[in-house]
C-alpha cells in the first residue's frame, strides 16, 4: 500500500526527493522523470497529503466559499457555477453554510487549512463579514463577496439589481401602466433597497412618483418569499377598488403564486394584469403564461468571480477594494402585456 510520498517514490523508482520536487512544481527536473511521476500517479492514484502541503508553507489550490442557504435555487445555482469554474482552473472547494454569528468559527477553520482564498455567496449581516474581512487580511488571505454590495473594503462582484429593475418597470411603462403592485419588495436589506432604487429610477424618468405610482399590501400578511405568499397577496390586491395593473415581485416563486392566485380569480394575465417576477429560474416556463422576469447572468457572475479571485491568488491584498456590477438580462413573457382600455 502507498500511503506516504516515501512509499510512492519506492514504487516509481525514484528518490524520495525527486518525487517532491516534482510534487511541489520546481524547476530543473527532466521532462521525462515529471512524465514518470505523473503517470505513476495516474496509475496508482496516489495524492500528496494536503496537510503536509501546509507545514512546508505550500498553496493548497483550495478555494473556502461560504453560502447564505442551500434553499435558495440561486444561491445554490452560483456556488456550482463557481465550483466548476474553479475544478477547472486545478482549484478544489469547500462549501460551508454560513450560520449568523457563525461565521467565527467557520473563517478560522478555513484558515486552518491554509485555503488559498475565501468567496461569501448570499446576503449576510454586514458588520459581521466586515469583522471576518479585517480576520481574512490579518492572515494575508484574499477574499471575494458575490452578490451583497456595500460592505466596506470588500471585493465585490455583484448583480446590479437597480439596474434589473429598472429595465423590468421601464417594461412595463411601456405597455401604458402607471400604476405597480409590490409583492414581496418591501424592507432594509440591500437588496430591497436596490430595488426601489431600480423602480424609484424608472418611475421618476417618466415623471412619476415611487409613493404615487406604487403599492403594497405586505404587512397584511405573515412574511414569506414562496408561492403561497403570492397567492395571498393577490387576492387581497383583487379585493382593492383601484387596484394596480401590474405586479412586480420579489422573486418567481412570489410572482408566479400571485398568477395563479389572480387567475383563481377569474382575471386575466396579462389582459386584466401584468404579473412579472425575477431570477428567471427554469419554473418561469411553468405557468401559462409564461413568466416575464429578470435573469441574474448566473454563468457570467461565476466566470467573472472566479477571473478576480484567482487574479488574486498568491499575490499582494489589494490596497483598493475590487467591484464588478454584473448587467442582468430581462426576459419577457406572455405574463407581462398593454394595460387595459
Amino acid at each position: 500500500m502507498i500511503h506516504s510520498v516515501a512509499d510512492f517514490a519506492r514504487h516509481v523508482g525514484l528518490a524520495r526527493t525527486t518525487v517532491s520536487r516534482v510534487l511541489n512544481g520546481q524547476p530543473g527536473l527532466r521532462p521525462k522523470t515529471i512524465a514518470r511521476v505523473q503517470q505513476a500517479m495516474e496509475r496508482t492514484g496516489f495524492t500528496p497529503n494536503a496537510y503536509a502541503l501546509h507545514l512546508k508553507g505550500k498553496r493548497t489550490a483550495t478555494i473556502g466559499i461560504c453560502v447564505e442557504t442551500l434553499l435558495t435555487p440561486t444561491v445554490v445555482a452560483k456556488a456550482a457555477a463557481l465550483q466548476r469554474r474553479l475544478r477547472e482552473r486545478g482549484y478544489g472547494s469547500l462549501i460551508e453554510v454560513l450560520e449568523p454569528g457563525g461565521s467565527r468559527r467557520v473563517i478560522r477553520h478555513f484558515l486552518s487549512l491554509r485555503v488559498d482564498a475565501v468567496v461569501f455567496i448570499g446576503h449576510f449581516v454586514d458588520g459581521e463579514i466586515a469583522d471576518r474581512l479585517r480576520e481574512l487580511e490579518t492572515h494575508a488571505t484574499p477574499h471575494l463577496v458575490i452578490d451583497q454590495l456595500g460592505i466596506p473594503g470588500a471585493n465585490t462582484v455583484a448583480l446590479d439589481r437597480a439596474r434589473g429593475m429598472r429595465d423590468l418597470v421601464g417594461h412595463l411603462l411601456k405597455y401604458g401602466h402607471r400604476m405597480f403592485g409590490l409583492l414581496g419588495i418591501t424592507g432594509t436589506t440591500r437588496s430591497v433597497r436596490d430595488r426601489v432604487s431600480g423602480i424609484e429610477s424608472a418611475l421618476v424618468a417618466r415623471g412619476l412618483t415611487f409613493a404615487g405610482a406604487t403599492r403594497s399590501l405586505d404587512p397584511l400578511h405573515a412574511r414569506a418569499n414562496d408561492f403561497e405568499y403570492g397567492r395571498v397577496l393577490a387576492r387581497s390586491f383583487a379585493r382593492e377598488k383601484d387596484r394596480p395593473t401590474a405586479f412586480v415581485a420579489l422573486n418567481d416563486e412570489i410572482a408566479i403564486g400571485a398568477l395563479h392566485g389572480f387567475q383563481e380569480l377569474r382575471l386575466r394575465v396579462p389582459r386584466d394584469v401584468s404579473v412579472a417576477g425575477f431570477n428567471n429560474q427554469d419554473i418561469c416556463l411553468m405557468p401559462t403564461p409564461g413568466l416575464t422576469s429578470v435573469d441574474q447572468q448566473i454563468q457570467l457572475t461565476a466566470d467573472t468571480a472566479a477571473e478576480q479571485l484567482l487574479a488574486m491568488v498568491g499575490r499582494p491584498l489589494r490596497t483598493q477594494p475590487l467591484v464588478r456590477l454584473i448587467e442582468p438580462l430581462l426576459v419577457p413573457r406572455d405574463s407581462t402585456g398593454p394595460v387595459a382600455r
